[in-house]
């Protein structure tokens, strides 16, 4: 294996685009004896912000929020950031980067995972609007929605690097090919409109985006046998494949330890970011398998219809409050009926506008954020809104939610 191969293409000074990965469309304030890089300070920032802290109650594959033993959205992400830095550090690259990527990957996961997703994308055709996909919304949560107190006690945007913000758009894990390699130029990210359009602009977020492939595999198939989704002859299915590629079990331990092992071999500057052909062929066979015997299993089929009543309903109630620059107040007269999402939708919605709050709520002069929803001059604007506000949610936040409009 060739260690350090990609030292000379890392994200680190001395890279001719490394002022461009850096860079960021609002400079940061200063912090006296800071001895973190703009890629660690990224890192906390992602750390410290809400998106994340949520993401212990999102839905990764199985909505089981009873059983800890079930993997959550979080785990997932700490799982692609183990895998994206054992790989970044072994080939050189700079896993400051690389884990600040992986953090932030899935921030914008709705909730109830892709389940949440098809609803979300549901509403959207409504206004016109294409489908809803993570990737892009966790850009929006980034740039746009999540909020952090600086030094004077004012909340602001993030602020997150290029770099960063690129592989989280990029990371697109969905994909097929074999032998990743960054793009050329530094797009502006709202030029993307479609899941996997480009590949991210540095070495750093393509690691990220094969991780993410191969972190979620293993762990779906031990989830879906604690959970009985698989039948005796399933699991004589994945024997057959784990024999055939030569391994003694398909699990999370066998697939992650086989296609790092892979990528760290057979990864080099001028073919890429890659596994070898025999260990790409066993992710398809196996991503194949997870398609049609769990994420496609009809077991799951309740649930889907449970997920979509609950996300329409939600949504459905909310946007009839719509009433120019007076949907606040408007709002504010079904409060009666739902006070949890009243309040909280009532809160986002003068945070992130230009319509003056009430007082009582919270001080507009330490909200220094970007306001993204103007004075809601049409109802789309004010639909974008609330479905910044579901994908946002938690499971058992949506629950409640859902539960306060069934038993008023």
């Amino acid at each position: 294996m060739n260690e350090n191969i990609f030292r000379d293409f890392a994200s680190r000074p001395g890279n001719p685009d490394y002022e461009k990965h850096i860079s960021r469309e609002t400079e940061l304030y200063s912090r006296e004896n800071d001895i973190r890089s703009p890629y660690e300070r990224d890192y906390t920032r992602i750390l410290h912000s809400l998106a994340y802290r949520r993401l212990k109650h999102k839905t990764q594959v199985f909505f089981n929020i009873a059983n800890d033993h079930i993997c959550t959205r979080m785990e997932h992400v700490q799982h692609v950031e183990s895998v994206s830095c054992t790989i970044a550090k072994f080939l050189g690259l700079n896993a400051d980067l690389t884990r600040a990527i992986a953090m932030g990957h899935d921030l914008g996961h709705a909730p109830f995972g892709h389940e949440g997703e098809i609803e979300l994308t549901e509403i959207r055709k409504r206004y016109g609007l294409d489908k809803f996909w993570h990737e892009r919304n966790s850009l929006n949560m980034i740039d746009n929605i999540e909020l952090l107190v600086d030094k004077s006690g004012c909340y602001r945007n993030l602020d997150l690097t290029y770099a960063v913000r690129d592989g989280i758009i990029s990371h697109c894990g969905e994909v097929t090919e074999n032998g990743i390699s960054p793009r050329r130029d530094a797009i502006e990210l709202s030029g993307f409109t479609f899941p996997g359009q480009y590949q991210a602009f540095t070495w750093e977020g393509c690691v990220v985006k094969i991780s993410d492939k191969i972190a979620y595999l293993g762990r779906d198939i031990e989830d879906a046998i604690r959970m009985n989704f698989l039948s005796g002859s399933d699991l004589r299915e994945l024997r057959r494949i784990a024999r055939h590629h030569g391994v003694d079990e398909i699990n999370t331990t066998v697939v992650i330890h086989s296609f790092i092992i892979s990528i760290c071999k057979n990864s080099d500057p001028d073919n890429g970011i890659r596994l070898s052909p025999e260990r790409c062929d066993m992710l398809n066979e196996i991503r194949a398998f997870n398609i049609e015997k769990i994420y496609m299993n009809k077991k799951f089929d309740v649930y889907k219809k449970y997920v979509s009543l609950m996300i329409r309903s939600i949504f459905d109630f909310l946007i009839d409050a719509y009433d120019g620059e007076r949907t606040p107040e408007k709002l504010q007269k079904k409060a009666s009926i739902c006070p949890m999402m009243v309040r909280d939708l009532t809160r986002h919605l003068y945070i992130y506008s230009g319509v003056s709050p009430d007082p009582e709520i919270l001080r507009s002069d330490k909200y220094l954020n970007k306001k993204i929803y103007g004075s809601f001059e049409n109802e789309a604007v004010y639909a974008q809104a609330i479905l910044d506000y579901i994908s946002g949610m938690t499971d058992s936040y949506a629950i409640s939610a859902f539960n306060e409009l069934i038993t008023f």
